[in-house]
Protein backbone atom coordinates (compact mmCIF):
# COMPACT_ATOMS: atom_id res chain seq x y z
CA UNK A 1 0.00 0.00 0.00
CA UNK A 2 0.90 3.85 -0.34
CA UNK A 3 -0.50 6.30 2.11
CA UNK A 4 -0.39 9.82 2.35
CA UNK A 5 -0.41 11.44 5.82
CA UNK A 6 -1.29 14.95 5.24
CA UNK A 7 0.43 17.84 7.94
CA UNK A 8 3.64 18.71 9.15
CA UNK A 9 3.88 18.80 13.05
CA UNK A 10 4.77 16.17 16.01
CA UNK A 11 0.94 14.57 15.51
CA UNK A 12 2.33 13.42 11.70
CA UNK A 13 5.49 12.33 12.72
CA UNK A 14 4.11 10.05 15.28
CA UNK A 15 1.41 9.03 12.81
CA UNK A 16 4.23 8.37 10.02
CA UNK A 17 6.04 6.11 12.70
CA UNK A 18 3.15 3.94 13.61
CA UNK A 19 1.92 3.58 9.77
CA UNK A 20 6.06 2.33 8.74
CA UNK A 21 5.41 -0.24 11.31
CA UNK A 22 2.44 -1.74 9.48
CA UNK A 23 3.35 -4.79 7.14
CA UNK A 24 1.15 -3.61 4.82
CA UNK A 25 2.53 -0.31 3.78
CA UNK A 26 5.55 -0.29 0.92
CA UNK A 27 5.56 3.55 0.27
CA UNK A 28 4.50 6.42 2.72
CA UNK A 29 4.40 10.37 1.28
CA UNK A 30 3.79 13.28 3.90
CA UNK A 31 2.63 16.74 2.75
CA UNK A 32 4.78 18.46 3.82
CA UNK A 33 5.89 17.16 6.46
CA UNK A 34 9.51 18.14 8.48
CA UNK A 35 12.93 17.02 9.07
CA UNK A 36 11.94 14.26 11.03
CA UNK A 37 9.16 12.62 9.04
CA UNK A 38 11.75 12.85 5.84
CA UNK A 39 13.61 9.87 7.91
CA UNK A 40 10.61 7.71 7.22
CA UNK A 41 8.54 9.24 4.55
CA UNK A 42 8.87 11.15 1.36
CA UNK A 43 7.72 14.74 1.87
CA UNK A 44 6.08 16.46 -0.95
CA UNK A 45 5.97 20.38 -0.46
CA UNK A 46 1.86 20.89 -0.71
CA UNK A 47 0.44 22.50 2.06
CA UNK A 48 -2.33 21.24 4.30
CA UNK A 49 -4.87 23.95 2.68
CA UNK A 50 -4.23 22.98 -1.09
CA UNK A 51 -6.54 21.15 -1.24
CA UNK A 52 -7.08 19.83 -4.95
CA UNK A 53 -3.20 20.17 -5.35
CA UNK A 54 -3.75 17.06 -2.66
CA UNK A 55 -5.67 15.44 -4.24
CA UNK A 56 -4.24 15.68 -7.52
CA UNK A 57 -1.06 13.85 -6.35
CA UNK A 58 -2.55 11.16 -4.59
CA UNK A 59 -4.64 10.64 -7.36
CA UNK A 60 -1.67 10.79 -9.96
CA UNK A 61 0.47 8.88 -7.41
CA UNK A 62 -2.33 6.07 -6.75
CA UNK A 63 -2.50 6.82 -3.12
CA UNK A 64 -4.37 3.96 -1.26
CA UNK A 65 -5.13 5.77 2.01
CA UNK A 66 -4.66 9.49 3.03
CA UNK A 67 -4.88 9.86 6.84
CA UNK A 68 -5.39 13.81 7.65
CA UNK A 69 -3.76 15.45 10.33
CA UNK A 70 -4.39 18.99 10.68
CA UNK A 71 -7.85 20.23 11.63
CA UNK A 72 -7.71 22.94 8.42
CA UNK A 73 -7.49 20.83 5.95
CA UNK A 74 -10.78 19.07 7.32
CA UNK A 75 -12.49 22.76 7.65
CA UNK A 76 -11.67 23.19 3.97
CA UNK A 77 -13.19 19.49 3.15
CA UNK A 78 -10.21 17.69 1.98
CA UNK A 79 -12.26 14.71 2.79
CA UNK A 80 -15.39 15.71 0.54
CA UNK A 81 -13.15 15.90 -2.06
CA UNK A 82 -10.80 12.72 -2.13
CA UNK A 83 -14.79 11.05 -1.88
CA UNK A 84 -15.54 12.77 -5.11
CA UNK A 85 -12.78 11.21 -6.71
CA UNK A 86 -12.96 8.01 -5.61
CA UNK A 87 -10.20 7.99 -3.37
CA UNK A 88 -9.97 6.31 0.43
CA UNK A 89 -9.20 9.11 3.71
CA UNK A 90 -9.19 8.51 6.87
CA UNK A 91 -11.20 12.00 8.64
CA UNK A 92 -14.32 13.44 8.67
CA UNK A 93 -16.40 15.41 5.77
CA UNK A 94 -16.41 19.10 6.28
CA UNK A 95 -19.86 19.02 7.58
CA UNK A 96 -19.14 16.81 10.26
CA UNK A 97 -15.88 18.37 11.23
CA UNK A 98 -17.87 21.73 12.06
CA UNK A 99 -18.04 19.98 15.65
CA UNK A 100 -14.28 20.94 16.20
CA UNK A 101 -14.08 24.17 12.98
CA UNK A 102 -17.23 25.65 14.73
CA UNK A 103 -17.20 26.21 18.80
CA UNK A 104 -21.35 27.78 18.57
CA UNK A 105 -22.37 24.46 16.20
CA UNK A 106 -20.34 21.55 18.82
CA UNK A 107 -22.37 23.75 22.08
CA UNK A 108 -25.71 23.70 19.91
CA UNK A 109 -25.58 19.80 19.44
CA UNK A 110 -24.39 19.43 22.70
CA UNK A 111 -27.51 21.29 23.86
CA UNK A 112 -29.77 19.28 21.63
CA UNK A 113 -28.31 15.38 22.40
CA UNK A 114 -27.64 16.39 26.37
CA UNK A 115 -24.50 16.09 26.40
CA UNK A 116 -22.87 17.72 29.57
CA UNK A 117 -21.23 20.91 29.05
CA UNK A 118 -21.02 24.31 30.30
CA UNK A 119 -23.92 26.63 30.22
CA UNK A 120 -23.03 29.07 27.72
CA UNK A 121 -24.16 32.10 24.71
CA UNK A 122 -23.10 32.90 21.72
CA UNK A 123 -22.25 36.07 20.11
CA UNK A 124 -21.45 38.31 17.06
CA UNK A 125 -21.37 41.48 18.61
CA UNK A 126 -18.62 42.63 21.37
CA UNK A 127 -21.20 45.32 23.03
CA UNK A 128 -23.60 42.60 23.52
CA UNK A 129 -21.28 40.05 25.12
CA UNK A 130 -19.79 42.80 27.56
CA UNK A 131 -23.57 43.75 28.24
CA UNK A 132 -24.48 40.01 29.11
CA UNK A 133 -20.78 39.72 31.40
CA UNK A 134 -22.02 42.55 33.43
CA UNK A 135 -24.79 40.34 34.31
CA UNK A 136 -22.08 37.06 35.16
CA UNK A 137 -20.13 35.70 37.80
CA UNK A 138 -16.18 36.03 37.28
CA UNK A 139 -14.19 33.60 36.39
CA UNK A 140 -15.96 32.65 33.10
CA UNK A 141 -14.72 31.73 29.58
CA UNK A 142 -14.72 33.16 26.39
CA UNK A 143 -13.58 31.44 23.15
CA UNK A 144 -13.48 31.86 19.63
CA UNK A 145 -15.89 30.35 17.48
CA UNK A 146 -12.94 29.16 14.48
CA UNK A 147 -10.48 27.31 14.46
CA UNK A 148 -7.82 29.22 16.32
CA UNK A 149 -4.16 26.75 16.79
CA UNK A 150 -5.37 25.98 20.04
CA UNK A 151 -4.77 29.56 21.39
CA UNK A 152 -8.37 30.93 20.96
CA UNK A 153 -9.34 30.15 24.78
CA UNK A 154 -9.18 33.18 27.73
CA UNK A 155 -10.40 32.71 31.52
CA UNK A 156 -11.75 36.34 32.69
CA UNK A 157 -11.29 37.31 36.24
CA UNK A 158 -12.39 40.33 35.79
CA UNK A 159 -14.49 43.28 33.70
CA UNK A 160 -11.33 44.54 32.34
CA UNK A 161 -9.76 40.88 30.95
CA UNK A 162 -13.31 40.39 28.67
CA UNK A 163 -13.30 44.00 27.25
CA UNK A 164 -9.24 42.45 26.29
CA UNK A 165 -10.42 39.32 25.15
CA UNK A 166 -13.49 40.84 22.97
CA UNK A 167 -11.54 43.22 21.69
CA UNK A 168 -8.43 40.70 20.70
CA UNK A 169 -10.89 37.96 19.08
CA UNK A 170 -13.51 40.30 17.68
CA UNK A 171 -11.49 43.28 16.28
CA UNK A 172 -7.84 42.10 16.31
CA UNK A 173 -5.72 40.61 13.08
CA UNK A 174 -4.83 37.61 15.04
CA UNK A 175 -7.82 35.65 14.97
CA UNK A 176 -9.34 36.87 11.96
CA UNK A 177 -12.68 34.97 10.86
CA UNK A 178 -12.47 32.65 13.62
CA UNK A 179 -12.95 35.53 16.01
CA UNK A 180 -15.77 37.57 14.30
CA UNK A 181 -18.20 35.20 16.61
CA UNK A 182 -17.61 34.31 19.67
CA UNK A 183 -18.94 31.65 22.96
CA UNK A 184 -19.12 33.39 26.53
CA UNK A 185 -19.44 30.17 29.05
CA UNK A 186 -19.44 29.01 32.77
CA UNK A 187 -16.21 28.54 34.14
CA UNK A 188 -16.01 24.92 34.94
CA UNK A 189 -13.04 23.45 37.51
CA UNK A 190 -11.59 20.26 38.03
CA UNK A 191 -9.21 17.83 36.28
CA UNK A 192 -8.98 17.47 32.10
CA UNK A 193 -9.09 14.12 30.40
CA UNK A 194 -8.60 13.91 26.83
CA UNK A 195 -10.77 10.91 25.13
CA UNK A 196 -9.80 9.98 21.67
CA UNK A 197 -12.08 7.35 20.01
CA UNK A 198 -11.93 5.77 16.04
CA UNK A 199 -15.53 6.26 14.94
CA UNK A 200 -16.92 4.53 11.31
CA UNK A 201 -19.82 6.20 11.32
CA UNK A 202 -21.81 4.28 13.86
CA UNK A 203 -19.07 1.94 15.93
CA UNK A 204 -17.34 3.76 18.50
CA UNK A 205 -13.80 2.20 19.41
CA UNK A 206 -12.23 4.56 22.21
CA UNK A 207 -8.74 4.95 22.60
CA UNK A 208 -6.37 5.04 26.16
CA UNK A 209 -6.94 7.65 28.07
CA UNK A 210 -4.25 10.99 28.36
CA UNK A 211 -3.79 14.29 29.40
CA UNK A 212 -1.84 17.24 28.23
CA UNK A 213 -0.35 20.62 29.16
CA UNK A 214 -1.61 23.78 27.25
CA UNK A 215 -0.11 26.60 29.24
CA UNK A 216 3.23 28.02 28.54
CA UNK A 217 4.56 27.54 32.28
CA UNK A 218 4.91 25.12 35.01
CA UNK A 219 2.32 24.80 37.31
CA UNK A 220 -0.29 25.77 34.38
CA UNK A 221 0.58 29.47 34.80
CA UNK A 222 0.98 31.61 31.56
CA UNK A 223 -0.59 31.97 27.98
CA UNK A 224 -2.39 28.68 26.07
CA UNK A 225 -0.52 26.98 23.96
CA UNK A 226 -0.87 24.18 21.39
CA UNK A 227 0.44 21.63 24.33
CA UNK A 228 3.56 21.46 26.18
CA UNK A 229 3.30 17.76 26.76
CA UNK A 230 0.78 15.20 27.35
CA UNK A 231 1.40 11.91 29.58
CA UNK A 232 -1.25 8.48 29.04
CA UNK A 233 -2.71 6.70 31.05
CA UNK A 234 -4.36 9.19 32.96
CA UNK A 235 -4.87 7.57 36.80
CA UNK A 236 -8.06 8.68 37.60
CA UNK A 237 -9.66 7.91 34.60
CA UNK A 238 -11.28 4.23 35.60
CA UNK A 239 -13.42 1.58 33.80
CA UNK A 240 -16.66 3.10 35.44
CA UNK A 241 -15.47 6.97 33.88
CA UNK A 242 -14.73 4.97 30.36
CA UNK A 243 -18.41 3.67 30.68
CA UNK A 244 -19.42 7.36 31.43
CA UNK A 245 -18.06 9.16 28.82
CA UNK A 246 -18.85 6.44 26.12
CA UNK A 247 -22.37 6.43 27.25
CA UNK A 248 -22.87 10.36 28.00
CA UNK A 249 -20.51 11.83 25.57
CA UNK A 250 -19.13 9.70 22.95
CA UNK A 251 -22.35 7.78 20.92
CA UNK A 252 -24.45 10.40 21.77
CA UNK A 253 -22.56 13.01 19.60
CA UNK A 254 -21.96 10.41 17.16
CA UNK A 255 -25.40 9.71 16.36
CA UNK A 256 -26.32 12.83 16.73
CA UNK A 257 -24.11 13.43 14.17
CA UNK A 258 -25.77 11.32 11.95
CA UNK A 259 -29.11 12.42 12.85
CA UNK A 260 -28.08 15.66 11.81
CA UNK A 261 -27.03 14.28 8.36
CA UNK A 262 -23.42 14.51 8.88
CA UNK A 263 -22.31 10.95 9.43
CA UNK A 264 -18.89 11.16 11.01
CA UNK A 265 -15.77 8.77 10.32
CA UNK A 266 -12.47 8.88 12.01
CA UNK A 267 -11.40 10.40 14.92
CA UNK A 268 -13.25 12.23 17.49
CA UNK A 269 -11.66 13.92 20.18
CA UNK A 270 -13.78 14.83 23.64
CA UNK A 271 -11.95 17.25 25.68
CA UNK A 272 -13.36 16.49 29.33
CA UNK A 273 -13.12 17.85 32.82
CA UNK A 274 -14.21 15.95 35.90
CA UNK A 275 -16.29 18.42 38.12
CA UNK A 276 -17.57 18.32 41.30
CA UNK A 277 -21.04 18.09 39.27
CA UNK A 278 -19.38 15.20 37.29
CA UNK A 279 -17.44 14.91 33.82
CA UNK A 280 -18.57 17.84 31.26
CA UNK A 281 -17.28 18.38 27.89
CA UNK A 282 -15.01 21.64 27.27
CA UNK A 283 -15.15 20.91 23.30
CA UNK A 284 -14.56 18.15 20.41
CA UNK A 285 -11.70 18.23 18.10
CA UNK A 286 -12.35 16.54 14.77
CA UNK A 287 -8.92 14.64 14.19
CA UNK A 288 -5.69 13.54 16.60
CA UNK A 289 -4.59 15.37 19.19
CA UNK A 290 -1.42 16.96 19.43
CA UNK A 291 0.94 16.16 21.78
CA UNK A 292 -1.49 13.44 22.33
CA UNK A 293 -1.16 11.34 19.44
CA UNK A 294 2.30 11.04 20.37
CA UNK A 295 1.60 9.36 23.83
CA UNK A 296 -1.18 7.58 22.51
CA UNK A 297 0.23 5.49 19.38
CA UNK A 298 3.21 4.04 20.99
CA UNK A 299 1.28 1.90 23.16
CA UNK A 300 -1.14 0.83 20.11
CA UNK A 301 -0.84 -3.05 19.58
CA UNK A 302 -3.09 -3.56 16.34
CA UNK A 303 -1.97 -2.42 12.81
CA UNK A 304 -3.06 1.37 12.55
CA UNK A 305 -3.32 0.77 8.62
CA UNK A 306 -5.95 -2.11 9.41
CA UNK A 307 -7.88 0.06 12.50
CA UNK A 308 -7.69 3.11 9.33
CA UNK A 309 -9.11 1.04 6.90
CA UNK A 310 -11.83 -0.74 8.59
CA UNK A 311 -12.96 3.27 9.73
CA UNK A 312 -13.08 4.30 6.36
CA UNK A 313 -14.69 0.89 5.36
CA UNK A 314 -17.37 1.21 8.12
CA UNK A 315 -16.36 -2.18 9.36
CA UNK A 316 -14.66 -1.06 12.54
CA UNK A 317 -16.47 -3.66 14.37
CA UNK A 318 -14.26 -6.22 12.72
CA UNK A 319 -10.86 -5.01 14.24
CA UNK A 320 -10.09 -5.88 17.91
CA UNK A 321 -8.14 -2.31 19.12
CA UNK A 322 -5.63 -3.57 21.50
CA UNK A 323 -3.46 -1.55 23.70
CA UNK A 324 -0.20 -2.30 25.54
CA UNK A 325 0.06 -1.36 28.86
CA UNK A 326 2.98 1.15 28.90
CA UNK A 327 2.63 4.31 30.66
CA UNK A 328 4.03 7.06 27.77
CA UNK A 329 5.24 10.91 28.41
CA UNK A 330 5.94 13.47 25.72
CA UNK A 331 7.85 17.12 26.56
CA UNK A 332 7.74 19.85 24.27
CA UNK A 333 10.61 21.73 23.24
CA UNK A 334 9.78 24.90 22.13
CA UNK A 335 11.46 27.60 20.88
CA UNK A 336 11.96 30.57 23.05
CA UNK A 337 9.02 33.32 23.14
CA UNK A 338 6.70 30.81 22.19
CA UNK A 339 3.76 30.89 21.70
CA UNK A 340 4.13 34.91 20.99
CA UNK A 341 7.27 35.85 18.89
CA UNK A 342 10.03 33.32 18.30
CA UNK A 343 12.87 32.90 16.35
CA UNK A 344 13.65 30.02 13.45
CA UNK A 345 16.80 28.56 12.01
CA UNK A 346 18.47 27.70 15.32
CA UNK A 347 20.80 24.74 14.94
CA UNK A 348 19.60 21.63 16.99
CA UNK A 349 22.23 19.18 18.88
CA UNK A 350 21.84 16.21 20.19
CA UNK A 351 19.19 14.29 18.17
CA UNK A 352 21.73 11.68 17.30
CA UNK A 353 22.12 10.30 20.83
CA UNK A 354 18.62 9.51 21.05
CA UNK A 355 18.59 7.62 17.89
CA UNK A 356 17.86 3.95 17.67
CA UNK A 357 16.25 3.72 21.29
CA UNK A 358 13.80 1.10 21.73
CA UNK A 359 12.18 3.46 24.66
CA UNK A 360 12.43 6.74 23.97
CA UNK A 361 11.62 8.84 20.29
CA UNK A 362 11.67 12.29 19.35
CA UNK A 363 8.53 13.41 17.79
CA UNK A 364 9.91 16.49 15.05
CA UNK A 365 7.15 19.01 15.25
CA UNK A 366 8.72 22.43 13.90
CA UNK A 367 11.96 21.14 12.07
CA UNK A 368 13.75 21.74 8.84
CA UNK A 369 16.98 20.42 7.05
CA UNK A 370 18.60 23.70 6.53
CA UNK A 371 22.41 22.95 4.91
CA UNK A 372 21.87 18.89 5.82
CA UNK A 373 21.70 20.65 9.27
CA UNK A 374 18.38 19.91 11.17
CA UNK A 375 17.18 23.67 12.21
CA UNK A 376 14.06 24.84 14.46
CA UNK A 377 11.23 26.44 12.03
CA UNK A 378 8.42 26.59 14.13
CA UNK A 379 7.19 27.42 18.13
CA UNK A 380 6.99 24.03 19.35
CA UNK A 381 10.09 22.25 17.69
CA UNK A 382 10.31 18.31 19.17
CA UNK A 383 8.36 15.85 21.79
CA UNK A 384 10.79 13.79 23.17
CA UNK A 385 8.68 10.76 24.17
CA UNK A 386 9.22 7.71 26.46
CA UNK A 387 7.30 4.93 27.11
CA UNK A 388 7.99 1.99 30.28
CA UNK A 389 6.55 -0.37 32.96
CA UNK A 390 5.43 2.82 35.22
CA UNK A 391 4.63 6.60 35.01
CA UNK A 392 7.44 7.51 37.11
CA UNK A 393 10.04 5.85 34.81
CA UNK A 394 8.40 7.18 31.90
CA UNK A 395 8.44 10.84 33.13
CA UNK A 396 12.35 10.13 34.10
CA UNK A 397 13.43 8.72 30.65
CA UNK A 398 11.44 11.51 28.58
CA UNK A 399 13.50 13.98 30.53
CA UNK A 400 16.86 12.18 30.41
CA UNK A 401 16.14 12.10 26.35
CA UNK A 402 14.96 16.19 26.78
CA UNK A 403 18.87 16.41 28.33
CA UNK A 404 20.56 15.11 25.89
CA UNK A 405 18.84 17.88 23.01
CA UNK A 406 20.13 21.69 22.92
CA UNK A 407 19.07 24.63 20.77
CA UNK A 408 19.35 28.07 20.95
CA UNK A 409 16.48 29.72 23.68
CA UNK A 410 15.53 25.71 24.07
CA UNK A 411 12.30 25.79 26.47
CA UNK A 412 10.16 22.88 28.13
CA UNK A 413 8.34 22.31 31.31
CA UNK A 414 9.88 20.60 34.23
CA UNK A 415 6.07 19.47 35.70
CA UNK A 416 4.75 17.32 32.68
CA UNK A 417 3.30 14.08 33.80
CA UNK A 418 3.82 15.32 37.53
CA UNK A 419 -0.39 15.15 38.51
CA UNK A 420 -0.23 11.54 37.21
CA UNK A 421 2.94 10.59 39.68
CA UNK A 422 1.05 12.56 42.39
CA UNK A 423 -1.97 10.88 42.09
CA UNK A 424 -0.64 7.28 41.89
CA UNK A 425 1.18 7.94 45.12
Amino acid sequence: MKVLVVGSGGREHALVWKISQSPKVSKIYCAPGNAGISQLAQCINIGPDKIMGLTDFAQKTKIDLTVVGPELSLSLGIVDEFIKRGLKIFGPTKIAAEIESSKAFSKCMMKKYNIPTANYKVFQNSEEALDCIKKQVFPLVIKADGLAAGKGVFIIKNFDQAKDALNELMNGENFGEAGRQVIVEDYLEGEEVSILAFCDGKTVVPMVSSQDYKKIYDHDRGANTGGMGAYSPVPFYDENSKNKVLKDVLKPVIEGLKKEGREYKGVIYAGLIFTKNGIKVLEFNARFGDPETQVLLPGLETDIVEIFMAVVDGKLPKIDVKWKNKPTVCVVAASGGYPAEYQKGKGICGLEKLKNKDDVFAFHAGTKYQEEKIVTSGGRVLGITAWAENINEAKKKAYEGMEKIYFEDMYYRKDIALKAINTIE
